[in-house]
């Protein structure tokens, strides 16, 4: 049976920050969804350049983060500069005890 530590990579003693472990160097996968619609495939098809597609949500709506798969947050939109991303306003509760 594996050790805990092997698995998450143990901490280097020698490192500044001795509660770091490998695992927080994964990448996950964040989605933010501000929206979806549903359309038919020929009305997919006929869209173009400059096609608007009405979405189920207002813009005053939150937004719903999901990591890897799973709703743990939402949140705003924040437009920076040119730069699009999301203001996190509440953590969702779950099965599992998600941490900030």
């Amino acid at each position: 049976m594996a050790n805990i530590d092997d698995l998450l990579g143990a901490p280097d003693p020698h490192d500044g920050d001795a509660s770091s472990f490998a695992i927080g160097d994964a990448p996950v996968e964040i989605k933010v969804v501000i929206g979806t619609a549903m359309l038919r495939v020929r009305d997919l098809l006929k869209l173009g350049r400059g096609a608007v597609v009405e979405l189920d949500r207002q813009l005053k709506d939150p937004t719903d983060v999901y990591v890897e798969g799973v709703l743990v947050a939402r949140g705003e939109v924040a437009i920076i500069d040119d730069k699009i991303g999301v203001t996190l306003t509440d953590f969702i509760k779950s099965s599992r005890e998600w941490k900030r």
